[in-house]
C-alpha cells in the first residue's frame, strides 16, 4: 500500500515538511561520501528555512501540553494499556523539556556562523557551490568522513527538539484517526465534510494501482481525483477506484 497524506492546516503542512527533511538528513548522516554529507548541509538549510516559523516552537509546546493532559486522563482506565501509556508520556516529557530548553530564535546559532551562510547563499544558485567559488567549502568535503560527519551533527543536533516535538504530534495526529474503506467511482470521489474538523486526510491506495490522488479540500468538502501515472496531460483515472480514507485530528 502506498498512502498519501494530505495537511488541511497550515501548522501541520509545516510539520509534515520538516518530517520530510529531517528523514532525509538522517538518511545522508549515516552515509560518508563528500557529495552525501553535501546533500546532508543542503537538507539542514532548508531545515532552517522550514522551522523559522516564528510561532512553530511555542505551536508544539501547546500541542504536547494540551496532548499530555488528555493522556494523563487514561492513567486509571483498565481499558488502556499502562506501558504503553506510560511510554508516550514520558517521550512528550522528554520533548517537551528540549523545547524549552532552545533558547532564543531556532536555528539562530546557524544564521550567526558566516562561512555557513556563505555556503547557503551560494548554493541557491544553481551550481553555486563549485570549487572555485567555494574553495574553503570544496575543501572541507574533502576533510575525513568522520571529521565531516562531527561537524554535520553539531550543527543539527540542536534543532533534535524540533524533530522530536514533531514526531510525537504527527504520531497522534496519524494514531487519532480510523480507515473507512472507499471507491471513487470512475476515478473521482467527493464527500461532504459536514463539519467535521480534520487537520489531515490519509490515503491508502493499493501500490499495484498506477493512478495518484489529487487532493483539495476546504471546511465543506473534500474532493479526490485519480490521475493516470506517466500521462503527459495529467488524465483522470477511467476505471474505479478502491482505497482507504481517514481523517485525522487531535
Amino acid at each position: 500500500m502506498i498512502t498519501y497524506e494530505y495537511p488541511l492546516v497550515e501548522r501541520i503542512r509545516t510539520l509534515l515538511r520538516l518530517e520530510d527533511l529531517f528523514d532525509r538528513a538522517r538518511f545522508f548522516l549515516e552515509r560518508s561520501d563528500p557529495l552525501e554529507h553535501h546533500v546532508a548541509l543542503l537538507t539542514l538549510f532548508e531545515i532552517l528555512d522550514v522551522a523559522g516559523r516564528a510561532d512553530l516552537k511555542s505551536d508544539l509546546l501547546q500541542e504536547l501540553d494540551r496532548q499530555r493532559a488528555v493522556l494523563a486522563a487514561y492513567r486509571s482506565n483498565p481499558d488502556i494499556d499502562q506501558e504503553v501509556l506510560a511510554a508516550v508520556l514520558s517521550a512528550i516529557e522528554q520533548s517537551h523539556s528540549g523545547l524549552l530548553a532552545m533558547a532564543g530564535k531556532i536555528g539562530q546559532y546557524l544564521r550567526e556562523n558566516d562561512w555557513l551562510m556563505a555556503i547557503k547563499q551560494r548554493t541557491s544558485i544553481p551550481g553555486g557551490a563549485c570549487e572555485f567559488d567555494l574553495p574553503s567549502y570544496h575543501h572541507w568535503l574533502h576533510r575525513p568522513p568522520a571529521t565531516r560527519l562531527r561537524d554535520l551533527e553539531g550543527w543539527i543536533s540542536p534543532l533534535y527538539p524540533i524533530r522530536d516535538g514533531t514526531t510525537i504530534v504527527l504520531r497522534l495526529l496519524r494514531e487519532s484517526g480510523k480507515p473507512a474503506a472507499v471507491v471513487a467511482p470512475g476515478g473521482s470521489f467527493q464527500q461532504m465534510l459536514g463539519g467535521r474538523l480534520a487537520q489531515m486526510v490519509r490515503i491508502r491506495v493499493a501500490s499495484e494501482v498506477d493512478y495518484t490522488p489529487e487532493i483539495s479540500a476546504n471546511k465543506y468538502m473534500l474532493n479526490v481525483r485519480f490521475v493516470a501515472v506517466g500521462d503527459v496531460r495529467p488524465r483522470t483515472a477511467d476505471a474505479d477506484v478502491r482505497f482507504e480514507l481517514t481523517f485525522c485530528t487531535l
